[in-house]
């Protein structure tokens, strides 16, 4: 992509209605666009970051027997008034009225969509375990909505559903998502504890939550260094500074976190209100035991943001950057100017993502907008680099010379 075509430009103005960093940093560098408060529009660069995150997700999702759908954001109030939702999540659920006079909201979740889908398909033993998962839009009227993307109104989410005859197969899924989870979450650059929490309207039993340790949390967990134990502070049955229950050995600590994922073990409450069973081998009729598990990758996006930059700017992990290299090229001189778009060809021909800074602009600037758009691997092309090409990594200060196949070499993906 030569940077002169670029639907963007970047900004030395930090917006002032914005508090987050991921925000201030997402919207500067052209990767995002604010259209209203907790909600965002996905620019060029930005929507590249999104859809690899998304295609992280869809492989590990594949990857444990999970079959991709959609489902419509528009529900009808009489599908949420079988599980006595309608009224439940009032200050989260945008809802109107059509011209017929029907109610309609707009989907904050979808355990009843499925459920009610899963009634025409599931109704034997045999039938069991399915696992279906979307990446669809979701609408909630979020009251906190000041946390750039990490918080929105707005958003995608990849939400899994499983369906089981018995609580130790649901078990067994559980964890092999659990497992899954933290592997996509390290994939995309981040982190995780894995915290035990309230499952707020989902449900009445214990949900896991995966935290991102990070000043910018809107979370307060309570967790062990040493074993990695951590529950919310909500439910938390320990204290910072009291030895850890779990392993007898770390002391508890109090840290801000950010949730970037949860799953939740939903038991029969959706089956037995939508009229979803299941007839074993003996005949008896049962109702379907349920979990859910949701991912949002526009939060994981905001959350990499506030823990990997710096002062200069963003600092993508090669897994997620929008492209791998960015190419800069600092002299008017015509066979200066050739060599770099030599080695912007080359690139593309060997399949590296790469972002041609072509613009006649000052070398000061060129490095700054580099700095700030964060792509891991920069390249300089100038009077100074002679037959070599000048080479530096986003997250170190140190540059060296090396060849086209040394290049190569150095910037493998995975």
């Amino acid at each position: 992509m030569l940077q002169s075509k670029l639907f963007t430009k970047t900004s030395k103005n930090v917006p002032t209605d914005e508090q987050a960093v991921n925000a201030q940093l997402l919207i500067r560098a052209g990767y995002i666009d604010k259209q209203m408060s907790g909600v965002y529009n996905y620019l060029p660069l930005g929507w590249k970051v999104f859809k690899k995150i998304e295609q992280i997700i869809r492989e590990q999702m594949d990857a444990i027997g999970a079959q991709e759908m959609e489902m419509t954001s528009l529900q009808p109030k009489e599908l949420w008034e079988t599980t006595n939702r309608w009224i439940t999540p009032e200050e989260i659920m945008y809802k109107f009225e059509e011209k017929s006079g029907q109610a309609v909201g707009l989907a904050w979740t979808h355990e009843e969509a499925v459920t009610r889908i899963a009634t025409r398909f599931i109704s034997s033993y045999r039938d069991l375990p399915k696992y279906v998962y979307q990446l669809q839009t979701k609408f909630r009227n979020e009251p906190r909505a000041k946390s750039g993307i990490i918080r929105t109104r707005e958003f995608v989410m990849k939400d899994l559903y499983s369906f089981h005859a018995s609580e130790t197969d649901l078990d067994k899924y559980y964890e092999l998502v659990k497992q899954s989870y933290i592997k996509i979450f390290k994939l995309c650059g981040l982190e995780v504890l894995v915290v035990e929490a309230s499952g707020g309207a989902f449900t009445k039993k214990y949900s896991h939550e995966f935290q991102v340790l990070t000043e910018a949390g809107e979370d307060t967990i309570i967790y062990c260094q040493y074993c990695k134990y951590a529950q919310n502070k909500e439910v938390a049955k320990g204290k910072t500074g009291d030895k850890c229950n779990f392993c007898n050995t770390g002391i508890l600590q109090q840290g801000k976190s950010v949730e970037v994922g949860n799953i939740f073990k939903l038991g029969t409450k959706f089956s037995e209100s939508l009229g979803l069973f299941y007839t074993n081998e003996a005949g008896k009729k049962n109702p379907v035991i349920m979990a859910s598990y949701g991912i949002g990758p526009g939060r994981i996006m905001g959350t990499v943001v506030e823990v990997s930059h710096d002062d200069k700017g963003i600092i993508w992990p090669k897994t997620i950057a929008p492209f791998l290299v960015n190419l800069l090229v600092l002299s008017k001189d015509k066979k200066i100017q050739k060599k770099a778009f030599e080695l912007y060809n080359f690139l593309l021909k060997n399949n590296v993502a790469v972002l041609f800074d072509d613009r006649l602009e000052s070398a000061g600037t060129k490095f700054k907008d580099s700095d700030l758009l964060g792509i891991p691997y920069r390249i300089v092309i100038s009077d100074k680099s002679g037959s070599k090409i000048e080479f530096k990594t986003r997250e170190s200060p140190k540059t060296e010379l090396i060849t086209k196949q040394q290049l190569l070499n150095k910037i493998s993906v995975r």
